[in-house]
């Protein structure tokens, strides 16, 4: 028996990825530690709803279904954004346990048999893992620092190794008690991804914190042995995208910084800015002076980060207390009716391929 009954909530919105989304799910399929129930969460595209509730028909009530593989398939009930998504599967949810994957990613077998590890003390309320990229080229390019790899989505270079105590988790690959969403009300809108909008983030940093005040006893942990590959594309590999990102985390900062004060929304990105990126800047040097490929590279795109990020969070901060900028959040409300049913398939399951703190906190890349 299953003494950790686990709810994956997918958040999908555009047809172009279609075979990434069959990947992710058909890699909840094939975990160690079964999920309960899979839910593929659409944010507003009538034709990827109905393509994948034809697509997984019949699996929407275990009663019917006997591989016991429980798919269901669901409109986003609020506006348009992935935190409007998330809240829509957690109302939906049945399992004691939530976990987010990014529809461009694939768990690994134990992903959720480490995450379960976690909450067997009462205390944790979240567990995050480790996302590794899947570069579209094959190879990471010369120039990208791994200390900025939250840039795409993955984990970055100044997280401690092993299972740490963290501020936040990293939203595209985060596992919560379903409890915590009640006491802490779901993620907020107004700053998290919109697939037409400026690519911000820090949903996740948000919510992390608003829970922490919630319940001051809580613990929130990543473990780095519950694995994703969350897949890069050629267009995120490049300087233009990167400049992109880390200014609109900059804003986002700013946000969160205004919400819940810098004290909170900043403590560990002090640690981060002071101590892990000087040692890249300084890795860096030190490569291209022994000749090493893309050493100076990493170095000038650590301090241009550093930069960008830094003049997204000004203007930020000025938009903030002009008011220009806002966000939401609240209870999680329960669905005004039965989500819309969940379809069938039964293709052959391929196999996925000391207190420390979560710094940039965008573990789901802008869409």
């Amino acid at each position: 028996m299953n003494d950790h009954p686990f709810s994956v909530v997918i958040c999908v919105y555009t047809e172009d990825r279609w075979d990434d989304i069959l990947a992710a799910v058909d890699s909840v399929r094939c975990q160690s530690l079964p999920a309960l129930e899979t839910l593929l969460v659409v944010d507003h595209n009538p034709a990827l709803l109905g393509r994948l509730a034809e697509r997984y028909r019949g699996m929407e009530h275990p009663a019917g279904n006997p591989s016991g593989w429980e798919v269901r398939v669901l409109a986003n009930a609020g506006p348009r954004g992935l935190s409007a998504g998330r809240n829509t599967g957690i109302a939906a949810a049945r399992g004691d346990f939530v976990a987010f994957l990014d529809d461009d990613a694939v768990a690994e077998r134990d992903w959720l048999r480490y995450f379960a590890a976690g909450y067997d003390d009462p205390e944790v309320m979240a567990v995050g893992g480790r996302t590794e990229a899947a570069w579209a080229s094959g190879r990471r390019p010369c120039w990208f620092p791994e200390e900025f790899d939250w840039v795409v989505g993955c984990t970055y270079r100044g997280l401690p190794p092993g299972t740490v105590r963290v501020r936040n988790v990293l939203g595209g690959n985060a596992s919560f008690r379903r409890r915590a969403f009640d006491a802490s009300g779901g993620f907020a809108t107004g700053i998290g991804r919109d697939g037409d909008r400026r690519p911000l983030g820090c949903e996740e940093t948000e919510l992390c914190i608003r829970l922490a005040a919630a319940l001051p006893g809580a613990v929130l942990l990543i473990d780095d042995r519950a694995v994703i590959h969350h897949k890069v594309p050629a267009v995120r590999e490049r300087f233009a995208y990167f400049r992109t990102r880390t200014y609109a985390e900059g804003l986002s900062k700013a946000l969160v910084a205004r919400s819940v004060g810098a004290g909170k929304g900043l403590e560990s990105e002090r640690r981060y800015t002071t101590r892990v990126l000087p040692a890249g800047v300084a890795r860096g040097l030190r490569d291209a002076l022994l000749g090493r490929r893309g050493g100076a590279g990493r170095a000038g795109a650590i301090v241009a980060g550093v930069a960008v990020a830094a003049g997204g969070y000004a203007v930020g901060t000025a938009r903030a207390r002009r008011g220009g900028v806002t966000f939401s959040s609240g209870p999680i409300a329960p669905l005004p009716a039965e989500p819309v049913a969940a379809p069938s398939m039964s293709p052959t399951p391929t196999p996925a391929a000391g207190i420390e703190t979560a710094a940039p906190s965008s573990g789901s890349e802008a869409r």
